[in-house]
């Protein structure tokens, strides 16, 4: 049995890419760029007018006209207008490109219409509410850097360079893998002595953020059976995602299966609860990485969260975001496991604080919807209210 900062930095140390693929842009959400992206022209592409109002040289305010001639309108979308005759002004919409020989918009706010005749009844300055050519990127900028994830904000950028097809790095191909006899479908009635799956459905809901669809597959307490589907899934994925089937019982063949075909373990067992028979091993040959975790929801939902997502964000060169948070209860950690506690953190007063969340042991599923997190505490060792102690976010914390 090893310790957990040995378990995570093994995990860490076999992390690889996946290469990458062209993608529509309406399904790169939530992928990882594999490209830089360069403005195609400047950002704005025009002086643009930020307000509804008048568009006037201010050559003309200095000679202390104060009543301009309305001549045309400009509306956003339509060509540029010219301003020949600076004693007149042309109307001007949000968004519409500033006339030439214009430099300067006063919003409808600050003027009077009477007829055809715009009268200003505030101080005009220069240059007042355009938003310039190219003051927010000039042509050729880099935009968007490899690595950068996609969220909406990204989109928008992507489609004003006109980007309809994307490169983006490839998400591994991973299947979700319960075990049991126990364990029956959601749409069925359990009997006396059965459960509904819940792993594999709570997992893919947290692959679905990450932007991975997955597949899923349910084996058996059969060990010839369990060792015939493995070796069909080694050769059509990238991760499996094991749950049960690691401890001591008669019926745990995962961690010999597994071997007998050819998934090396690295490590089985790690000092730390929930989750203490985690298995984890890569089949080098084929290029598949193995986490066989404990059967019981907060052992396969803590695990996700501390092995598996830090590897899959090293994997896509990302960098996983690390909490603390204040407790605001004391705890002794009087084992010599890792512990990782359920605890639901908020924001009080401008700090992270965070309650914990006991539960019934490791089995307890309904406690994980109580918590948006679990709090790491060190082994033997006293945690006093107000300690500051690292947070694994399972969800938003606002």
């Amino acid at each position: 049995m090893i310790a957990f900062e040995e378990a995570i930095s093994l995990v860490l140390d076999t992390c690889k890419g996946f290469g990458v693929e062209q993608v529509p842009l309406k399904e790169s959400f939530g992928r990882v760029l594999a490209e830089d992206i360069f403005a195609d022209r400047d950002f704005p592409p025009f002086h643009r007018a930020t307000k509804d109002g008048i568009a006037i040289n201010y050559d003309a305010i200095t000679k202390s006209l104060e009543e301009f001639r309305i001549i045309d309108i400009a509306a956003a979308g339509s060509p540029q207008k010219e301003l020949l005759d600076f004693s007149c002004c042309i109307e001007i919409m949000t968004g519409a490109v500033l006339p030439l020989s214009a430099d300067t918009v006063i919003m409808y706010e600050h003027l009077k219409i009477k007829g055809e005749d715009a009268v200003v009844q505030k101080p005009v300055k220069k240059g007042q509410n355009i938003h310039r050519k190219g003051s927010d990127e000039p042509k050729g900028t880099t935009v968007l850097k490899v690595g950068k994830k996609i969220t909406a904000a990204e989109i928008g950028v992507l489609a004003s360079v006109g980007k309809s097809e994307v490169l983006v790095k490839k998400n591994p191909k991973v299947c979700l893998v319960s075990t049991g006899d126990e364990l029956v479908d959601v749409i069925e009635t359990p009997m006396a002595h059965q459960i509904r799956k819940s792993n594999v459905h709570t997992i893919e809901a947290t692959l679905l953020r990450e932007g991975i669809r997955s597949e899923s597959v349910h084996i058996k307490d059969d060990k010839e059976i369990t060792k015939s589907k493995l070796i069909q899934l080694l050769n059509n994925f990238d991760v499996l995602l094991l749950s049960g089937g690691v401890s001591k019982g008669k019926y745990d063949y995962l961690p010999e299966v597994l071997e007998d075909i050819g998934v090396e373990k690295v490590f089985h067992k790690v000092k730390q609860r929930p989750g203490k028979p985690f298995w984890f091993g890569q089949h080098k040959e084929k290029e598949v990485t193995v986490f066989a975790f404990p059967g019981n929801p907060a052992s396969t939902f803590a695990n996700y969260h501390v092995y598996f997502i830090p590897w899959l964000n090293k994997c896509l060169g990302l960098s996983t975001i690390e909490f603390t948070v204040i407790l605001e209860e004391a705890f002794e950690n009087s084992t010599d496991l890792t512990r990782f506690i359920r605890a639901k953190a908020r924001i009080v007063a401008g700090k992270l604080k965070c309650n914990l969340i006991l539960g019934n042991g490791s089995g307890d599923l309904t406690s994980l919807s109580k918590a948006n997190g679990f709090v790491l505490l060190k082994s033997n060792k006293e945690y006093k209210s107000g300690a500051i102690v690292p947070f694994i976010a399972t969800r938003s914390i606002l």
